[in-house]
């Protein structure tokens, strides 16, 4: 297999729809000269023209109203919103409209809309371009949301999104775009609901997603050499949520560390871990702890919103303690 960057994933999967489906076309800030902030609508201008790589004014909410009104009539828009901090500006189209369209229409309406948006920290841009927001959608019913970790996931999935006849938000960790993994040459799809085990164990399991998985497959490398073996579920989608390949690992290890980037109250990671209380209380042998982001404003200094965010050595410690039995959070 080929490797190539996390953007040219993305790039490669949109281009590769577009060519299928003639429906499918891509709007949002500067995704078409300039390729978008991070490259990855490169090319695609040069190939399909302006007529389906439309660069859009600096509205979210435009982008947003349009994509919802467009995907009603018919085509596939793919919208970028360029980070997920500006969700906020299109939130009653996100909320009241594209997610509950199919609802209100008693399924005679479908919108087949992807938001592609960026979050998380890593580049020093501050509080207000570098936060970690998905606990919100995954809130808002109707609304199935996607946070790929590798190259192959970001374009399997991106492709299956695109497909898909309901609203999408697929969320791209900046931090991730010039990662590489292997990709295909030949086309292939990810699934959304299904989780994927990125590295065996049989002693605790670290439940994450996005770039958080690099994070905690680096603490389980430094903890085999320890004699503790991590097992490292990437949730891939977190809507829906595939709780069975959660629920496997957890009855082979009984210890559970769920880590994110996101703030660590009423952050994904607390869903997770209410699932696992209500329905897995018997199979642990310890408290499930968690590992996330600090509840602040994401610091705009390097070394401060490095430590805000779960690291390596803090799930290390984590799972030293839940190992040896102890009590607390990470």
């Amino acid at each position: 297999m080929r490797r190539i960057m996390y953007r040219e994933a993305i790039s490669s999967a949109l281009a590769e729809e577009m060519r299928r489906d003639e429906r499918v076309f891509v709007m949002g800030e500067d995704v078409a000269i300039v390729g978008g902030v991070y490259k990855a609508t490169r090319g695609l201008l040069e190939e399909f023209g302006p007529e389906r790589v439309r660069n859009t004014p600096l509205s979210e909410l435009a982008i947003a109203g349009v994509a919802t009104g467009a995907a009603m009539c018919g085509a596939r828009p793919v919208a970028e919103i360029m980070h997920i901090d500006f969700m906020g500006c299109c939130m009653d189209i996100t909320l009241n409209q594209m997610s509950k369209m199919c609802y209100k229409t008693n399924g005679k309406v479908h919108v087949p809309l992807v938001i592609r948006t960026q979050g998380g920290r890593g580049h020093s841009n501050g509080c207000t371009q570098s936060q970690s927001l998905e606990a919100l959608f995954t809130h808002i019913p109707g609304l199935k949301v996607v946070m790929p970790s590798t190259p192959y996931d970001a374009k399997g999935l991106l492709k299956s999104a695109i497909r898909d006849n309901n609203p999408v938000l697929f969320i791209e960790h900046k931090g991730l775009y010039q990662t590489r993994g292997e990709v295909p040459e030949e086309e292939y799809l990810v699934p959304l609901g299904r989780a994927e085990v990125k590295r065996f164990g049989k002693d605790v399991t670290i439940i994450t997603y996005s770039k958080t998985v690099l994070t905690a497959l680096e603490a389980a490398e430094q903890l085999a050499a320890q004699g503790i073996e991590a097992e490292v579920v990437d949730l891939r989608t977190l809507v829906p949520l595939d709780f069975d390949t959660v629920a496997q690992s957890i009855r082979k290890t009984g210890r559970v560390i769920v880590t994110h980037e996101a703030c660590r109250r009423n952050g994904y990671g607390a869903e997770i871990a209410a699932e696992i209380t209500e329905k897995l209380f018997d199979e642990l042998d310890a408290p499930i702890l968690r590992v996330c982001g600090a509840d602040i404003p994401v610091p705009n200094a390097t070394v401060p919103e490095r430590e805000s965010a779960p690291t390596p050595e803090k799930l290390v410690r984590a799972a030293q303690e839940i190992c040896q039995g102890g009590k607390g959070n990470g």
